[in-house]
């Protein structure tokens, strides 16, 4: 039913298997380190094919961080209204360009490999029944015997026979012991032996280091969050959940799996650490050169030292209000006016007849500044 999971992971790995075969050597220890690569390279490969995603999911994060305050305000606006709120939500996220979809699209699309890496590795041994392999259980004539998607019969022998570091790379710690037929597979035509000690030996480290990267993606990812984000209780709980549920997730369940598997959370870890910081860091740089050149325009716009400021109309509009009152109290015709209180004064067609001179004064003055201006 999944065969269209199962037929490209066998074939990407089937390519970097070749690859690395013909540059390895032909022993035990050797072909091990071939298959080895061939399930990191198989990791790298779809990695590459998700950067750009992933790239979208590092911004789609960020807008959420710089909307965060926003939406928690719609939620305490339309707390009980849950429709309006969802509405609101939406509108938020169009106008903004946030779409939720594209920050789970990376995980999503690692989920089917991770399920296919699985059962192809395990469909490699088909003695006993075990999860993530075909239903059918076989003998170890017959499983030697039978192809494995894209890998021949001697190509499933040569699997079965390689050892990393001493053990196969499609045994796990509680597998059972011999005489069982799952542990006899590994064993045939010669192989090398191999102890339950060995296996603790090689996974044990692999485990720890698979855990260890886990949590250093998690805390740098933490680290970038905005105080805004961190006030959410959401992000607060998701934040708990990667840094410390599931780094523990992995050592608990670590002895469940096979070698390569474990093979593959490290890869794919060490992985997300080198491009988390290399996005970061490119991300980081850019708003560092859209800052300067923000700052570079707002410094081109500024006034020159000396240089008058350029005034808005309001502010000649309310400088042209302000003048004719200061002007009338300090100019000589201003005086006129107020000759009319002394015993002496000019009857009151004459007051008003400099009065209209003193107003023409004014507009001529104020004209000429005009002009100069």
């Amino acid at each position: 039913m999944l065969n269209i999971i199962y037929y490209p992971v066998s074939g990407i790995m089937w390519l970097w298997h070749w690859v690395f075969d013909h540059v390895t050597p032909n022993t035990p220890n050797g072909n091990g380190i071939a298959w080895a690569l061939s399930v990191v390279f198989l990791v790298f490969t779809l990695r590459a094919i998700l950067y750009k995603p992933f790239v979208k999911q590092i911004q789609t994060t960020k807008k959420m961080q710089e909307i965060q305050p926003q939406m928690q305000a719609i939620r305490k606006k339309y707390g009980k209204d849950q429709v309006k709120m969802a509405e609101e939500m939406q509108k938020l996220q169009r106008e903004h360009g946030f779409n939720p979809l594209l920050g789970c699209l990376p995980m999503f699309m690692q989920i089917p490999v991770f399920i296919g890496l699985f059962h192809v590795l395990r469909s490699f041994n088909r003695t006993g029944g075990q999860m993530g392999m075909r239903m059918e259980t076989m003998t170890v004539a017959q499983n030697a015997s039978t192809p494995n998607y894209f890998f021949s019969a001697d190509q499933v022998q040569n699997f079965l026979e390689s050892r990393f570091f001493g053990v196969p790379l499609a045994s796990w710690v509680t597998m059972p012991s011999a005489p069982a037929a799952q542990w006899e597979a590994f064993t045939q035509h010669g192989a090398p032996a191999f102890t339950r000690v060995g296996i603790v030996a090689v996974v044990v480290p692999i485990m720890i280091i698979a855990s260890l990267m886990t949590y250093l993606n998690a805390r740098a990812a933490v680290q970038r969050q905005s105080a805004a984000a961190m006030e959410s209780q959401q992000t607060r709980i998701m934040n708990m959940l990667s840094q410390y549920v599931f780094p523990l997730g992995i050592l608990v369940s670590g002895p469940f799996f096979p070698v390569a598997i474990l093979l593959y959370w490290v890869s794919n870890n060490v992985w997300t650490y080198g491009q988390q910081h290399l996005v970061f860091g490119r991300m980081a740089r850019e708003e560092e050169a859209q800052k300067a050149a923000k700052d570079e325009k707002n410094k081109a716009n500024a006034p020159k030292p000396g240089a008058r400021p350029d005034r808005t109309k309001r502010d000649v509009a309310e400088s042209a209000a302000g003048e004719p009152a200061q002007e009338e109290a300090s100019s000589p015709e201003s005086a006129e006016p107020r000759a009319a209180d002394s015993p002496t004064a000019p009857p009151a067609s004459v007051s008003g007849a400099a009065k209209g001179k003193a107003a023409g004064s004014r507009k001529n003055r104020q004209a000429v500044r005009k002009k100069k201006r």
